[in-house]
This record gives structure tokens, sequence and C-alpha cells, in this order.
């Protein structure tokens, strides 16, 4: 191949500015790939009659890993206003906490 001739005379700079161009295309592909991809399972699941919610769950956003976050369905509701839900994740919040400090027990507190 005359690529092969090619690097044999490039200096250790200019064989560095080469794969990072290579780097940069596969990079392109790949997003490309991915795109073409997606399109096509989105067509799949249009012409079946779901959506993507309905089959695979509703996400929002990523996480630090790249994986998508999964909404979760909240756990906890305030009885004294139904609007506060909690998840049970993280930090509790100041009406589950006064709840469980006015007598209320976790599970006085659960939905459903």
């Amino acid at each position: 191949m005359a690529i092969d001739r090619d690097l044999e005379n490039m200096s250790h700079a200019e064989l560095e500015a080469v794969m990072e161009k290579a780097r940069e295309r596969m990079g392109a592909l790949q997003r490309n790939r991915r795109s073409e991809v997606r399109a096509k399972v989105m067509d799949v699941i249009k012409n079946e009659g779901f959506t993507f919610d309905e089959l695979f769950g509703a996400t929002r956003g990523k996480t630090a890993s790249g994986k998508p976050k999964t909404i979760v369905k909240p756990k906890y509701c305030n009885p004294a206003d139904s609007t506060q839900t909690w998840t049970g994740r993280g930090k509790r919040p100041r009406w589950f906490q006064a709840a469980l400090t006015g007598g209320k027990q976790e599970s006085d507190l659960l939905i459903g």
C-alpha cells in the first residue's frame, strides 16, 4: 500500500497528527453508525405501535458513566400534601423527617 511508504518517511510529530485524524474519523464513523442504528430501531418500535418508553422505561439524561438515568417511581408520599413524594433514595426530605419526628412510621408514608 502507498500509505505504508508514506508512513516510513514521517516524523514522530507527523505520525501523531495522522493518528489523531484517524481517531477523529473513527469517532465520526461510529457516531454516524450509531445514529443509523438508532433510527432503524425507532422505526421498528414505531411500526409495531409502541413508544421507546413503553419498551425500555422512561429515561432522563445520562449518568457520569454514560448510562441513561432511569426515572424511579416515588415510594413515599407526604400525607399532608400529596404532591410531595420521595423515591426513598438520597437525603430524606424535610417533610419525611418531620413526619417521623411527629410519630409516623416509614410504613405509614408508603404509597399504595
